[in-house]
């Protein structure tokens, strides 16, 4: 199957892994302002930039991929998708969230050390907001974590997989050889133009689900993974809410 993908060249590698996270960040940073006029935390800019930018690119792309290739199905795109046993599932998606857990949390203090120095560029309205704070009302907030569970919980981390493990991880260049998941993962780390202050952590944190959806040749438990981590913001967002 390996023989069968065509490796990108490195400048293409990184362009393809930067080039919608500029585009997610620069609609999310024009529309901040306007999502705040109207009551709403910035992380609802970042949940329409998604639906506008994020879904259109990355699953556009795939979509143009299969066409271009005469391909029957977008999993004829993904090298990634030898079966497994249910319990490997299992096991595997939770080793994923905890070794990731415990990755974001010894290197926290990264995004303590980045985030002033990211204040003195962009300034602090414009740094995401999860809302977890009175001054937004209740209805306003219930609203933004609908959308949330949707799109931030279900939708657009399968794309995301999809499209940079599923897709672009089988195409990074073969003279990278072991560095190929550093890159990979810090290449998705910078991807994320909206929460630069994670970069560190977020590159360290996710080469867990690199390896385990490289070496067990399996999408679907980085999928599953980073949904559930995706949902624990969710989960913080809705108890907050319960409580006001």
């Amino acid at each position: 199957m390996d023989s069968s993908i065509q490796k990108h060249s490195l400048l293409k590698s990184i362009i393809l892994h930067l080039l919608p996270g500029i585009l997610i960040g620069t609609c999310y940073y024009s529309i901040v302002p306007i999502v705040k006029m109207y009551g709403f935390p910035s992380v609802k800019a970042l949940i329409l930039s998604g639906f506008f930018v994020l879904i259109p690119f990355e699953l556009g792309f795939l979509i143009y991929q299969k066409r271009t290739n005469k391909l029957n199905s977008l999993k004829e795109l993904f090298e990634y998708t030898k079966n497994l046993k249910y319990w490997q599932y299992i096991v595997y998606t939770l080793a994923i969230i905890i070794l990731s857990g415990i990755a974001f949390k010894v290197f926290s203090f990264t995004t303590d050390l980045l985030n002033p120095l990211l204040l003195q560029i962009i300034p602090p309205e414009m740094q995401l907001d999860m809302g977890l704070s009175v001054e937004y009302l209740k209805y306003k907030l219930i609203i933004t974590y609908a959308l949330f569970l949707i799109l931030i919980v279900i939708v657009l981390p399968i794309i995301e997989e999809l499209y940079f493990r599923g897709y672009l991880l089988p195409r990074m260049p073969s003279k990278l050889k072991n560095w190929t998941e550093p890159l990979h993962s810090g290449l998705f780390a910078l991807y994320h133009t909206w929460s630069l202050g994670l970069i560190i952590t977020r590159t360290i944190g996710i080469l867990p689900f690199i390896y385990f959806v490289k070496r067990k040749k399996n999408i679907y438990i980085g999928i599953i993974a980073h949904c559930l981590v995706n949902s624990i913001d969710f989960i913080i967002g809705l108890v907050f809410i319960f409580n006001m």
